[in-house]
């Protein structure tokens, strides 16, 4: 079998927090991605809505034009900052996600930007899965009210390394997607998410670390840190999870780097140990990796 990570690669997620000033999001995004690749990260991670507070009420207003692509700098100062800080940086940067308007349609998205160390996009990835959810006495939160779903699957290509699968928060619900990415050749499913109090410690390690068993890939969860003067209290807890389903770091509620290793051999031992790529039976159900899947590739 050919090796899925080419060479190892050290990840670095960035769990920070983000407040009204988009500004003075980019500049504390920046000194936060620059110490990660001084650290030696060839693959840096940033949350779900880096750039702004998240909710519904602040999507339209930081909002940013991303097509035609490239935007001027004027439609989306977040594109131009990510892509110079990839360059800078020496790194691959997933762009955690930003929210979008599609002037075309006049729809906004969570839209999530990937760039090479030239500061190339090399991806993009729409939330295709709404966090729209009704839990009584808990939380009610409805990011239809504002956003349309993205409408493909996103699997990104570094040359160097190999594929990565990518998705947004409540994209890690829907198992599909993670299962399309892994048989497609991906090492890592990559997820930048703001998962709240009462899902959080519910749902957020297991489904992180239910993905990386499912597939015998790695998985990283990217969290916002917790504002508490903040109207939406992420959870935290941004993690790594090895395709055993071991954490292999993970932070608290409080903004920090995580870094971990990823080697080829981890995947290969796994795979080898406990066979589930030879052992599935597409007699009695099927591949959903084979079909129809819209693919941003």
């Amino acid at each position: 079998m050919a090796a899925l990570l080419k060479k190892p690669l050290k990840l670095a997620l960035v769990q920070l927090a983000s407040g009204l000033d988009k500004a003075a999001n980019l500049r504390h995004a920046r000194v936060k991605v620059l110490e990660a690749a001084r650290s030696g990260a060839s693959l840096i991670v940033l949350p779900e809505c880096f750039n702004s507070p998240y909710g519904t009420q602040y999507f339209p207003k930081y909002a940013e034009i991303l097509r035609p692509s490239p935007p001027t700098e004027d439609q989306s100062p977040s594109y131009h900052a990510l892509s110079s800080l990839a360059v800078e940086a020496k790194s691959y940067l997933v762009g955690g996600s930003i929210p979008e308007l599609d002037c075309a349609t006049e729809k906004h998205y969570n839209t999530s930007l990937v760039f090479s160390p030239t500061g190339a996009l090399i991806g993009t990835h729409r939330k295709t899965h709404l966090f729209d959810i009704d839990i009584p006495g808990k939380i009610k939160f409805k990011e239809s009210e504002v956003l349309s779903p993205g409408n493909k699957l996103t699997i990104i290509d570094l040359p160097e390394y190999g594929k990565i699968g990518l998705a947004i928060c409540y994209d890690i619900r829907f198992p599909e997607s993670a299962m399309i990415a892994a048989r497609k050749g991906a090492f890592l499913l990559v997820y930048p998410g703001a998962f709240n109090m009462t899902t959080g410690p519910l749902h957020w390690s297991l489904q992180g670390r239910a993905r990386a068993v499912d597939n015998q890939v790695y998985v990283a969860l990217c969290s916002p840190a917790r504002d508490v003067a903040a109207s939406y209290h992420a959870w935290g807890h941004s993690f790594i999870a090895n395709p055993n389903a071991e954490v292999l770091t993970e932070a608290a509620e409080k903004e920090e780097i995580l870094y971990a290793d990823l080697d080829n051999e981890t995947i290969e031992n796994t795979r080898k140990g406990i066979p589930i790529y030879t052992q599935r039976r597409f007699d009695l159900y099927p591949d959903v990796s084979v079909g129809k899947a819209k693919l941003e590739e």
